[in-house]
């Protein structure tokens, strides 16, 4: 067959480009290099931006059907559980006031499940190299699947191939993944009888971050940031040990230690780092996703402006061949610089926010400590600087804090207007 679009990898990234463009009618075909899918603790928590293209899909309404868990805040909080900063969602217009939870291979399977028919999925197949022509345009990949080796020609190729993407080495794209100082060990805990929280919660420490926030059917998603190094050729013992101190100097987790301990067998110990791509598209190509775009998973943003960055693609796409009156190498490479002139002051945006809420609560050193603290301490207690941090986070669109609302989240200078919170 022949394709309109060829779509590498099939994360969240790149299955939320082929709903949406084989919304559009086009055939696109997805093909990933693993064979199946690997139940990993990452992009469990949508938020407003994505759920808005996730309920037009129908892929929010299935996540219900399955149980997903509604989260109206988003609260750091000091050890004893007090709230520092609260984001409350229920402040945002309706419908938009809610996060969504849930498995990431369910919202995988959910993505899956509301393909178009003109998109096929393929695993077990390995993209070899770009298909060019004579101006060194991408027209498509060489594909590897099994012992067979064949050509796929698109006029768009989308690389969503995750943080170490080829796609975006063979187009000579630069990005520079920048790896946080910290690991983060996850463990899924079923049926604490602690008590279930009923928001996202993040809690400040001075060994670093501890995330706690309901998964569907009873059970928790708990992280604790560790050294790099911390638990590496660690025994049972000594892993029931850590995780005994890593909730001791948080009273209002102690409480679920019998169950986290009933439970270290699912840890999960997942590096962290960030990633901003020089550039997000090139002639024929389009990057999605951690191949463009990566951050600290406590901001929740990953995978939400992946979603998002789909829905800006075929939304550009679909203008350009209306006007153009039929899919064409111009009309794709003039769809795609328009991507790129709209998605990326967006996306350097969220790599702000996303980047300064990961350093307010994870970094460990003084100067760290002291400014973050002091951040999440003065932003808690202005409500105008709150919603524009909520109204960011929630990837309704961009509202850029000033160098004076920085100055003022620090408490230097006094904010006249704390209290004029927009409405509507």
């Amino acid at each position: 067959m022949t394709w309109d679009v060829v779509v590498c990898g099939a994360g969240v990234g790149g299955l939320a480009a082929a709903r949406a463009l084989g919304g559009l009618g086009l055939r696109v075909l997805v093909v990933d290099k693993q064979p199946r899918v690997r139940p990993v603790a990452k992009g469990e928590v949508l938020q407003p931006g994505a759920l808005r293209l996730l309920r037009a899909w129908g892929v929010e309404r299935r996540l219900d059907e399955r149980g997903a868990v509604r989260l109206g805040r988003l609260v750091v909080r000091d050890p004893a559980g007090a709230p520092l900063m609260a984001l409350d969602y229920g402040a945002l217009p309706a419908p938009d006031q809610w996060l969504l939870a849930h498995d990431h291979t369910v919202i995988l399977d959910t993505l899956r499940e509301s393909l178009p028919p003109g998109v096929e999925l393929r695993r077990g197949v390995l993209a070899e190299e770009p298909l060019r022509d004579a101006a060194g345009r991408v027209t498509g990949l060489l594909l590897k699947e099994g012992d067979r080796r064949y050509e796929a020609p698109a006029a768009l190729v989308v690389g969503a191939d995750g943080i170490s993407s080829r796609l975006r080495r063979w187009a000579r794209i630069e990005a520079r993944r920048v790896d946080y100082p910290h690991r983060l060990v996850s463990f899924d805990i079923a049926g604490a009888a602690a008590g279930r929280p009923q928001d996202f919660s993040a809690y400040v420490t001075d060994r670093g971050l501890r995330l706690l926030y309901p998964l569907p059917g009873g059970r928790l998603r708990l992280y604790v940031q560790a050294e790099p190094d911390e638990l590496r050729g660690a025994g049972p013992g000594e892993l029931a040990g850590w995780a005994t101190r890593a909730l001791a100097s948080v009273p209002a987790l102690r409480p679920l230690t019998p169950d986290l301990l009933a439970h270290l067998g699912s840890r999960q110990t997942l590096p962290v780092a960030r990633l901003l791509s020089s550039r997000l598209t090139a002639p024929g190509l389009a990057l999605l996703g951690e191949a463009a775009y990566a951050v600290h998973p406590m901001a929740a943003q990953g995978m939400n402006t992946a979603i998002t960055s789909a829905g800006c693609l075929a939304e550009q796409l679909a203008a350009h061949l209306g006007r153009a009156g039929g899919l064409s190498a111009a009309a794709v490479d003039g769809a795609l610089r328009d991507v790129e002139e709209r998605l990326a002051p967006t996306l350097a945006q969220a790599a702000r926010t996303s980047g300064n809420a990961a350093r307010m609560v994870t970094d460990l050193s003084w100067r760290g400590r002291v400014l973050g603290r002091r951040a999440v301490r003065h932003t808690g207690a202005n409500p105008r600087l709150l919603h524009t941090v909520t109204h960011n986070m929630s990837g309704l669109g961009p509202r850029p804090l000033t160098l004076l609302d920085r100055l003022q989240q620090l408490g230097l200078v006094p904010d006249p207007r704390a209290h004029r919170v927009p409405t509507g």
